[in-house]
């Protein structure tokens, strides 16, 4: 365990560094290096969001195939060589496809003249994403996450940072600017490839006749199916987007969906801690356990989010007002990513749960139909009301797949993750909600924000306290103010 809670702290470490060099790069940095031409942030969007989506399918599901196996199989370098050959074959097969049929498949998803003219940088970044995914599998195997993590969360984010504040000073033009941040990805992957090379991780031993092909393959497509479906449902309102409206909108989804998409990342710790528990008590098939992890995983997030909720939503127009005014107008796609990452919150460990149970296969269903369905409602909505209508589709999709989780969980096992305090927080959010729209402050844009995220969380915490709504939370406060107070 003293490996595990490291490399969890490290992994922490490196995750919130890289959030706030995310945070500046997409809410202060890309706004204004591309006010005057917003399309080319969204092209850079789109190329990435392409490149995940079809490194997920190209790499068939090696990557986790390879973390589940690797402790059981004997001859660790046909494994090597298996994980890389298949990839590779995947890639080759994706690249004959695009070059027979690119003309057939630009029109069917009526790819932009911008994105056409540089689609080849997507065929380069599904390259090197997929091979980074798989040299990433080999370091979580030998128990080593933090230095992809760090090299995905910080290295890169800070990367682009630099190469953005180049162009912005006229150090290049845009080609050369697009060609030098997409290199990022090939760089990250030479330095894994290093690492590994140096730790000897990468032994391989032609032939594959002591591998069980057949356990392989069934395995991985399992995973490719599961992966490429969460993938697509993640990434396609970008791709979308790009495909029924202009990539300027893509620009201003992105900015907005990034803000509503910041309450889900206090939970994030909550869930990684709360995951490993879960598991062992389903080994233990000690069912009391599992509620208690539920129950208190739920509310924990609905407190936690609940006050990010409010923090970003009374602010919403300061926020919007310190971007440049092209980008002032995604602040229904930030209500409605938010609601549903609060309602996804609120699930717990759902997740974990099945993951874990014997019905675990259900989830694989579920999310096949949910990439069918965010497609459709994509489809429906975009052309509709533009990326509201993108942001609506998203947020169905998450309540769906939630409200089908909490169902399966209650059905096959009788348990639910809220009881009362969950009212009482409710309730408590709409108060302090009502409260600041009626009393309104209006100094100036950072003073406001300041003020009523400070003003929130003085009320918020109080009656959590008062009310006795998480014991877990109140620990933490209690535990704060002796050692910041009372010393």
């Amino acid at each position: 365990m003293g490996i595990v809670r490291n490399q969890s702290i490290k992994n922490s470490i490196s995750f919130y560094i890289g959030m706030a060099i995310g945070a500046i790069n997409t809410l202060f940095v890309y706004p204004y290096v591309f006010d005057d031409d917003p399309e080319k942030f969204g092209l850079i969007q789109i190329i990435i969001a392409y490149s995940l989506v079809i490194s997920t399918i190209t790499t068939l599901g090696i990557p986790k195939t390879f973390i589940k196996f690797f402790p059981s199989i004997e001859n660790k370098g046909q494994l090597y060589m298996f994980s890389f050959i298949v990839p590779f074959l995947g890639f080759l097969l994706a690249l004959m496809f695009y070059f027979l049929f690119n003309d057939i498949l630009f029109q069917i998803i009526n790819v932009s003249e911008l994105l056409k003219d540089n689609f080849f940088y997507i065929i380069l970044l599904v390259f090197f994403i997929g091979f980074y995914d798989v040299l990433t599998s080999i370091s979580r195997s030998f128990l080593s996450a933090v230095t992809p993590n760090f090299i995905n969360e910080v290295f890169l984010k800070l990367y682009s940072f630099i190469i953005l504040i180049l162009y912005w000073n006229n150090f290049f033009d845009f080609s050369t600017f697009l060609l030098i941040y997409l290199f990022g990805f090939v760089i990250k992957f030479l330095i894994l490839f290093s690492i590994q090379l140096f730790n000897k991780r990468l032994e391989i031993s032609f032939g594959l006749n002591n591998l069980n092909l057949q356990e392989l393959f069934s395995y991985g497509l399992f995973v490719l199916v599961s992966g490429a479906s969460m993938i697509i449902i993640t990434r396609l309102d970008i791709i979308m987007i790009g495909s029924l409206l202009d990539l300027d909108q893509v620009a201003f989804y992105t900015i907005a969906f990034f803000i509503g998409n910041a309450i889900k990342v206090p939970g994030r710790s909550v869930i990684a801690i709360s995951s490993p528990l879960v598991a062992s008590a389903w080994e233990n098939r000690n069912f009391s356990k599992i509620q208690t992890l539920y129950t208190k995983s739920s509310i924990n997030q609905i407190i936690v989010g609940g006050i990010f909720f409010l923090c970003i939503w009374i602010n919403i127009d300061d926020i919007f007002s310190f971007f440049p005014e092209k980008y002032q107008g995604g602040k229904w796609v930030v209500l409605f990513i938010a609601l549903a990452q609060l309602f996804n919150m609120s699930s717990g460990v759902s997740s974990a749960i099945i993951v874990n149970s014997d019905f675990y296969k259900y989830d694989l269903y579920t999310t096949v139909f949910l990439m069918f369905f965010t497609i459709s409602t994509n489809y429906l909505l975009i052309p509709v009301y533009g990326i509201n209508g993108a942001a609506m589709a998203t947020a169905l999709s998450i309540l769906i797949f939630n409200f089908f989780r909490l169902f399966l969980i209650w059905y096959k096992m009788k348990m639910i993750p809220f009881n009362f305090s969950t009212i009482k927080v409710l309730w408590v959010l709409v108060f302090i909600y009502l409260l600041f729209s009626y009393v309104p402050i209006n100094i100036n844009p950072l003073i406001n924000i300041l003020l009523k995220s400070s003003l929130v969380i003085l009320l918020y915490l109080p009656i959590n306290l008062y009310y006795n709504m998480s014991e877990d939370i109140n620990e933490i406060i209690y535990e704060l103010k002796n050692r910041f107070i009372n010393n």
